[in-house]
């Protein structure tokens, strides 16, 4: 039996050399996420809540209506992907996070964000 509201998030980080000054504490990364709907009814992604940590235990809270200026309509079986960005200070982070949604149905849920790492190459093994 397939859930009714069932959102899948899969992330792909990726660091951007070209736009880091390490000596400047700025690291920035790029994100790919692919948010399919594994369900059985057809949802509709409202807004974004990210919680993004630095290694110094810095936190940056991101919070605001769809995702790259879009509202996704998702039917079953389909998927969105998008590419965003963040900056931290440290050349290691996480990200974490949640997407307010709602279904054909009129439910409000959460489609959880897995935690993922922000990593410049050959830091972490």
């Amino acid at each position: 039996m397939t859930e009714k509201n069932n959102i899948i998030v899969e992330t792909q980080p990726q660091y951007i050399e070209a736009q880091s000054s390490p000596d400047k504490n700025r690291y920035v990364f790029a994100y790919t996420i692919t948010i399919t709907n594994a369900g059985a009814i057809a949802a509709t992604l409202l807004s974004r809540h990210w919680l993004i940590t630095d290694s110094n235990g810095k936190n940056q809270e991101v919070k605001g209506e769809g995702v790259v200026g879009e509202k996704p309509y998702l039917k079953p079986g389909e998927s969105f992907r998008y590419t965003s960005g963040a900056m931290i200070e440290t050349p290691v982070g996480v990200m974490q996070g949640k997407y307010a949604m709602i279904s054909d149905g009129g439910d409000n849920f959460k489609a959880i964000i897995p935690k993922f790492t922000l990593s410049i190459p050959r830091t972490l093994h």
